[in-house]
């Protein structure tokens, strides 16, 4: 089992960058993978991006170019950075990881977007 928690975020004026971060409660190395969701009010979780082990990403289409995902073994974190940011990005962001065929998730970043 593994424990999610993230952090960072909050709201910025149109344009600025964010960063978020998820820290795992064990090595995320054993992880499959780890994502990053969000859900805006009214509509559904959404697919952000996602980071396996062997470092291999996907973006959303809405978020190609202008988000990176990346992963620290030694901190058991993920980031998501947010460049560019744009109202329909505001949303709470979720982290989630998956192993073993269980998937797991933290409880959410809120208020994270642009103003």
């Amino acid at each position: 089992q593994v424990q999610l928690v993230e952090s960072g975020g909050g709201l910025v004026p149109a344009g600025g960058s964010l960063r978020l971060s998820c820290a795992a409660s064990k090595n995320i190395f054993s992880l499959n993978a780890m994502y990053w969701y969000r859900q805006a009010p009214g509509k559904q979780r959404e697919l952000v991006a996602v980071i396996t082990v062997g470092d291999n990403t996907h973006f959303a289409d809405s978020v190609k170019g202008l988000f990176t995902i990346s992963r620290d073994n030694a901190k058991n974190t993920v980031d998501l950075q947010m460049h560019s940011l744009k109202a329909e990005d505001t949303a709470v962001y979720y982290c989630s990881a998956t192993e073993l065929g269980y998937e797991y998730w933290g409880q959410g970043n809120q208020g994270t977007g642009s103003s």
